[in-house]
């Protein structure tokens, strides 16, 4: 089963990281500049996780597959690793579609 881990950045910032079962993680939030807001996000990426047009697929500049998961209003909630292939970046969103929605959550702020 995946779960949330909150953290604190150098800068104070709250970010949350979804990993999924074998810890590895799948999806990254922004900085936020408080744990009330930090757990908001967490909560959107629960819902919006199940709703697939709210994955942004993209490339990077190099050439490598990701997604952004954005929320109903049009802002990122999170951004995925670079991938080698679009199959795995596709693997990836089913992931976060499977671990999101009953994911633990994990305070190490």
């Amino acid at each position: 089963m995946g779960k949330f881990e909150i953290t604190t950045r150098k800068s104070g910032e709250f970010q949350f990281n979804l990993k999924a079962g074998n810890g590895q993680i799948i999806l990254a939030s922004e900085g936020y500049s408080t744990k009330a807001a930090c757990q908001n996000g967490i909560e959107s990426v629960k819902k919006n996780s199940q709703d697939d047009s709210k994955f942004e697929r993209k490339t990077s500049s190099n050439g490598k597959p990701y997604f952004n998961l954005k929320a109903s209003n049009g802002q990122i909630i999170g951004i995925s690793e670079q991938y080698e292939t679009e199959s795995n970046r596709e693997n990836g969103i089913e992931s976060v579609k499977k671990n999101a929605p009953e994911a633990e959550i994990s305070d190490q702020s």
